[in-house]
């Protein structure tokens, strides 16, 4: 059964259940490509954080007798190391991250709106509107932070108002900071849905994580590259589900923007009293020639004759 037939794109307003179902829905449609896409993320991660890891090597630890001068010198070096490794490690992954996920949403946005997709398509975007993708992280990034240091609650909040930026960024093409806005109008006539919808695709893949941490511990060495395989089954569902939860805002945007229906016209009730018929004369005729006279007639214009009042 062609799947295009069913996955189709939200002209109305989606409920939590109908949001998930459906990028399931059109997950196991595109299976193979999404899997594929993340799982080349992943692996670019890792290839990398193993040639940082080779490339800056931990200092060795010295013996518990060395000098005091010796020890604060390797734990500066160590500290120094360790910054350099996490941060080139988190760069690279952020920037492979934000690709990613900019090109699954493309192909999700393609895949609704005209019933195919393509990844190359997807990665020439993603590329193009990078600059704008990598802003609006930071800023979202750095005001979730000041949110989450301020009891929690804010960042929170402000995650899920911002939650529609990629989507805004790579369907509207538009630049960093008007996404912000535009994601926030979006989700303000929905913020518990917006919420409920992250929540759910978020246990949905820690749930995932740990099994495929219990499953990959039982392959030894080989562990982590079980893990990362069965891992990967369902992340691609948070930008899918992220695609459809923009479609299904703006369809309700629409909805409250739509003009109201005009009025239906009055009725018409029929009058109490039907008017009086006009009153016609009677007709006249000539007696002599028989022709039709006016009723006002003395003589008759035909043949002359007087006419005699009846």
């Amino acid at each position: 059964m062609n799947m295009s037939l069913i996955v189709k794109k939200p002209t109305r307003e989606l409920s939590v259940g109908e949001i998930v179902g459906q990028s399931f829905n059109l997950y196991s449609a595109t299976f193979v490509p999404f899997y594929m896409l993340f799982l080349i993320a992943g692996l670019v991660n890792t290839a990398f954080s193993e040639m940082v890891k080779f490339y800056f090597p931990l200092p060795k630890t010295p013996e518990l007798t060395a000098p005091p001068e010796e020890i604060l010198q390797w734990f500066s070096a160590f500290i120094a190391t360790f910054i350099a490794i996490v941060a080139l490690t988190f760069i690279v992954s952020w920037i492979v991250n934000t690709i990613v996920n900019g090109m699954a949403i493309k192909y999700t946005a393609d895949f609704l709106e005209k019933g195919s997709a393509s990844l190359q398509t997807g990665f020439n975007l993603a590329i193009f509107r990078l600059p704008s993708l990598l802003v609006a992280g930071i800023v979202t990034g750095i005001l979730i932070l000041i949110g989450l240091i301020c009891l929690i609650v804010p960042g929170i909040i402000i995650a899920i108002m911002f939650a529609l930026v990629v989507p805004v960024i790579m369907i509207e093409q538009i630049g960093a900071l008007e996404s912000l806005g535009r994601s926030r109008r979006l989700v303000s006539r929905r913020w518990g849905k917006t919420f409920a919808t992250l929540l759910l695709v978020g246990i949905i893949i820690v749930i995932v994580g740990l099994l495929a941490s219990e499953i990959g511990s039982l392959f030894g060495p080989a562990s982590f590259i079980m893990e990362s395989l069965i891992a990967t089954l369902v992340t691609p569902i948070l930008p899918i589900a992220s695609t459809f939860l923009y479609y299904s805002m703006v369809a309700k945007e629409a909805e409250l923007m739509a003009p109201p229906p005009p009025p239906p016209p009055p009725p018409t009730t029929p009058s109490a009293v039907p008017p009086a018929p006009t009153p016609t004369a009677p007709l006249r005729f000539c007696l002599q020639c028989g022709r039709q006279i006016p009723s006002d007639a003395k003589f008759c214009p035909y043949c002359g004759k007087e006419i005699v009042a009846s």
